[in-house]
């Protein structure tokens, strides 16, 4: 028998001897394979964009408008428009003419609601109104009633009918583009699959009447003639009918449900930044755990030094171990990467990350990815931390068993210097950037600020005890002293809990309040762009025009605007905010009684906000160097191009500044084609919201607030984006909770001679354990003050960049970590603590360990 399979024959038997030390490393490398499996899920979900077709089922393919805009600087980056992308009807005769078409069916979709008792249901779905003819792609067919053949009749999907009670020939009531309308009920359609949506269903002419962008579709289903093949066919209309988006299979369900493209954005944000924080989380834990337990042989590896086994095979013995243990923890955390995945995206999609329609895929490649990665970090993990045991001499390597050094060398000491500095220079990079990217450069702050205290940890540890041992033995009573001197001499030992201590509460303090500070500054300077004493709200789709011109007519309003929201791009001169578009503001031109724009106007003027215009944030306009009476190009939230004249310059804020273009243009736009807000101003704010209270009442789906519903509005938007970093917060510091409560118990553990002695000498167990809690207590005290310190380098420059001093956001929540980590650390140790001195003092002495 060779070297090689000795050293592994040694590496596998001596596994069923370190239990406790394998079950800690296993649990490690296990939950980290499976959170990386789950986050290249999420990328590949993104990618793909798998959302199975409903309304749009029947038509093998779907024709749309453009995809997205191509970045100008980077041609081939294709963001997704925020609104619908229409097609003039002009190219239903073209994709008719491709050969190979057997029939092209127009849809439209327009803003239509189910009112009972004069309102809608809450959460009910608004763009359900659709003309009779595209009926066909839900392979929808009456199963009562007739089709809608005049003005006045709709048919109903049966699930829409059943819920309601309703039936062929009753009268119902519906909210068409904001305004209510009476229907007569023709028919019921069953569609040929589940439609989770409702869907009713005009006459033509209805449809042509309520379609909120005439001359233009929104997109059209292809049935392929007899014997032709729907992927062949789709390639030649693309290539005869160019800039149209065709999508065969699972792809056309993006064209169905407008929030599957703009979720590939967050969910690529989501894994990308999820996928880099568990790697480096998971090099930690896995370091520290492995390093640990690498410590605590050190007498058995000095043994086999001292016998004749040479440095290399010492080496190859412990790498061994580990990724025997590292393999199989590697194929279980495939089965726990699949549960984790679906469970991140489901969580997403309850908490309106993304859209319910979208489907999780995750196929080998994924968990390929999460695998190779899991056993490299394994590997490069254990190579370092054998490298120093076998290096040494096995007279040095005993001594050190017993005694074990706090130095760390000067590679570490190199690299946590290195570390340091990236954590100072990304926090004053910050401080001048714009405050709505500020976030992705400070950020990393708390990673690499928890890489150097990784590296560092036992000479901080060692400090800590030494520069405050005599304060925590005042604090703490005679048990301490003992506390203080095991700490100390166990520096190495409590540096690997340390560090996902560090991390966790790094993680959790910097991710949140740098998110709620950076909230808290995008809605003040959306709102404080603004200005009402009123606001509507519409749930029903929108505000008709005769809707706009009761409420201008309401006594005491003198000055009325729709407020319509969407985003897109300066072309030409390009603005170069690539996937991260401007904020898009549609208001109503100034008048006499004023406007709703409080941001100061600094050249020209609000009165020519008309047609097609512009008022620019004097920070953009000089970025693109442009000024009043200026031509320039726009790319609105559907993908049309706009020439526009800036008539207005306005001192906006640098972050989160808006472009404002008349409501009309903008609206015009915009999926709905209606403004879905109306701010109002007048003399008695509260006089003006009782009277249009009382006036929304013959106004479906219309509620009345104050300027605080502006807030309020946009907050709801804000908070899908912030918790995606919550959630992030969330399982970084669930897996460094896991990670600190293992590397404690193993440590804990391997002190059962320790305590037997301890005992032997006259110690009864409780004063063991509260020695333990004083070395918990010093350990999670020098975690929570770091972890502190070093989410202060993102949080800080996060609070600078908005202009604040002080970060904002709850209290609880810094309370709530402090709590979090003592309920980590005394717990794991007092159960620690219990198994370790299960035997007699006797028993225990003679068993191997420390």
């Amino acid at each position: 028998m060779n070297s090689r399979r000795v050293v592994l024959a040694l590496a596998l038997s001596s596994l069923r001897y370190r239990a406790a030390a394998s079950l800690a490393s296993f649990v490690a490398i296990l939950i980290g394979c499976g959170l990386l499996i789950a986050c290249a899920g999420l990328f590949e979900t993104a990618i793909v964009l798998k959302a199975a077709p409903q309304r749009l089922s029947a038509a093998p393919l779907v024709v749309g408008g453009s995809a997205g805009f191509k970045l100008p600087d980077e041609e081939s980056q294709v963001v997704p428009y925020a609104e619908r992308a229409v097609l003039p009807e002009d190219q239903i005769a073209k994709i008719t003419a491709v050969q190979g078409v057997g029939q092209a069916v127009p849809d439209v979709s327009f803003a239509t609601v189910l009112l009972h008792d004069g309102a809608p249901e809450p959460g009910a779905s608004v763009l359900s109104g659709h003309g009779w003819d595209s009926a066909s792609l839900g392979g929808y067919k009456l199963t009562e009633g007739a089709a809608p053949n005049t003005p006045g009749q709709v048919v109903l999907d049966a699930a829409t009918a059943s819920a309601a009670g309703l039936h062929a020939g009753s009268a119902v009531d519906l909210a068409v583009n904001g305004q209510r309308q009476s229907f007569q009920i023709s028919g019921v359609a069953e569609p040929a699959q589940t439609v989770k949506s409702p869907a009713f269903f005009f006459s033509v002419a209805d449809a042509q009447r309520f379609n909120p962008h005439p001359g233009t579709v929104g997109l059209v289903g292809v049935f392929p003639a007899d014997g032709v093949d729907a992927t062949e066919l789709a390639g030649k209309i693309s290539e005869q009918v160019p800039s149209l988006t065709v999508l065969t299979g699972d792809d056309r369900g993006s064209a169905e449900f407008l929030g599957v493209s703009g979720s590939q954005l967050p969910l690529i944000l989501l894994a990308a930044v999820f996928g880099g924080m568990v790697l480096v989380v998971m090099a930690l834990v896995v370091s520290a755990t492995i390093s640990l337990t690498v410590r605590q042989r050190q007498q058995e590896l000095a043994l086999l030094r001292a016998t004749g086994a040479t440095p290399k095979q010492v080496h190859r013995m412990v790498v061994m171990e580990t990724m025997a243990v590292g393999a199989i923890a590697a194929v279980c955390g495939a089965f726990l990467g699949s549960l984790l995945g679906n469970w991140i995206f489901s969580t997403s999609g309850s908490l309106g990350i993304v859209p319910d329609e979208l489907a999780f895929t995750q196929d080998v490649i994924a968990f390929a990815a999460g695998i190779v990665a899991t056993l490299a970090i394994t590997f490069g993990a254990a190579w370092f931390a054998a490298l120093a045991a076998a290096r040494a001499r096995p007279i040095q390597a005993l001594a050190e068993a017993a005694i074990p050094g706090v130095k760390v060398n000067a590679l570490r000491r190199m690299g946590a210097l290195i570390c340091g500095a990236a954590t100072v220079l990304l926090a004053a990079t910050t401080i001048f950037m714009p405050a709505d990217t500020a976030a992705a450069i400070g950020g990393p702050a708390v990673l690499t600020g928890a890489i150097g205290v990784a590296l560092l940890g036992p000479e901080i540890i060692a400090w800590v005890v030494d520069r405050f041992g005599p304060f925590v033995r005042r604090v703490a009573g005679r048990d301490a002293t003992l506390a203080v001197i095991n700490t100390r001499a166990r520096a190495v030992a409590f540096a690997a809990v340390l560090t996902p201590i560090t991390l966790a509460s790094a993680v959790a303090l910097g991710n949140v309040y740098s998110e709620t500070t950076a909230q808290k500054a995008q809605i003040a300077a959306y709102a404080g762009q603004l200005k009402a004493d009123a606001v509507l709200t519409s749930a029903a789709g929108g505000f008709s025009p005769d809707e706009l011109a009761q409420i201008r007519s309401t006594p005491g309003v003198s000055t009325s605007s729709p407020l319509v929201i969407s985003s897109g791009w300066v072309e030409e001169p390009y603005d170069g905010n690539g996937s991260d578009p401007l904020r898009l503001l549609g208001v109503a031109a100034q008048d006499q009684g004023g406007t709703v724009l409080a941001t100061e106007v600094t050249e020209g003027s609000l009165t020519a906000l008309r047609g097609n215009s512009v008022a620019l944030p004097a920070s953009v306009a000089e970025k693109l160097e442009v000024k009043v009476g200026s031509q320039i190009k726009m790319r609105l939230g559907d993908g049309a191009q706009v020439p526009v004249t800036v008539v207005a310059l306005l001192d906006s804020p640098s972050s989160y500044a808006s472009m404002v273009l008349p409501a009309d243009l903008l609206a015009a736009h915009t999926t709905s084609g209606l403004a879905s807000q109306v701010l109002v101003r007048g003399g008695d704010a509260g006089a003006i919201v009782s009277a249009l209270s009382d006036r929304a009442k013959d106004w479906p789906g219309v509620t009345v607030g104050d300027d605080s519903a502006l807030a309020a509005s946009f907050q709801a938007s804000a908070d899908v984006e912030a918790l995606i970093n919550y959630l992030l917060a969330v399982l970084a510091i669930a897996y460094a909770a896991i990670a600190a409560v293992n590397t404690l118990s193993v440590a804990v553990l391997a002190r059962r001679r320790e305590f037997g002695a301890q005992r032997l000498a006259g110690a009864d167990r409780g004063q063991v354990k509260r020695m333990l809690f004083v070395e918990g207590g010093i350990v999670a005290v020098t975690g929570l003050v770091l972890g502190i310190v070093i989410s202060l380098f993102t949080v800080v420059p996060m609070a600078l960049t908005t202009g604040e001093i002080i970060p904002s956001g709850p209290v609880w929540v810094f309370l709530a970590v402090v709590l979090a980590i003592f309920l980590i650390v005394w717990p794991a140790t007092s159960l620690s603590a219990r198994l370790a001195m299960r035997r007699n003092a006797i028993e225990a002495v003679k068993m191997p360990g420390q």
